[in-house]
């Protein structure tokens, strides 16, 4: 009796493969979602530091406030970093996923 295969079952979309397949959705979502979040937080936490210390509202940096530079400027950096540490975690899930899905069972 031959034994199934991860790769196999995801093929034939069995219940064992729907299962892979699910599991590699919910971490891509996990991962989406916690970028998103940092992300947002790292947003929210400008005018928050405003609103709770009036006094950085009137901080300059070059003659621009410091408000405008952290939301105008250093928001595309950091953007770019979180965006690149995105997919290099993606390809780590994928690597994962197909490292399982073409070992033999």
């Amino acid at each position: 009796m031959r034994q199934r295969t991860p790769a196999t079952d995801l093929v034939e979309q069995t219940e064992v493969g729907e299962l892979y397949l699910q599991g590699l959705l919910r971490a891509q979502l996990r991962l989406a979602l916690t970028v998103l979040g940092v992300f947002a937080a790292a947003l929210l936490a400008v005018p928050v530091l405003v609103t709770l210390v009036p006094a950085t509202g009137a901080v300059s940096l070059a003659g621009v406030p410091l408000v405008w530079v952290l939301l105008g400027v250093l928001v595309y950096p950091a953007m770019v970093a979180l965006a690149a540490w995105y997919a290099h975690q993606a390809g780590r899930l994928e690597t994962r996923f197909s490292d399982v899905v073409g070992r033999d069972a």
